[in-house]
């Protein structure tokens, strides 16, 4: 149970997010090489500002 509750948690945080990448990239690129840990997260933190523009 406990467990379960990690891995929830973990999901819902979006802490596992590279495991789930390279569950996803296994299944979907083998072919391809995936990112490094480092490279992923610097993708997503400019995946999701990238929209922002405002100032307030």
């Amino acid at each position: 149970m406990a467990n379960r509750l990690w891995r929830f948690i973990r999901r819902l945080s979006g802490d596992d997010a590279y495991e789930r990448y390279i569950a996803h990239h296994a299944a979907a690129h083998p072919e391809e090489s995936p990112l490094s840990r480092k490279a992923f997260f610097k993708q997503e933190l400019e995946r999701k500002w990238a929209g922002v523009r405002r100032c307030c």
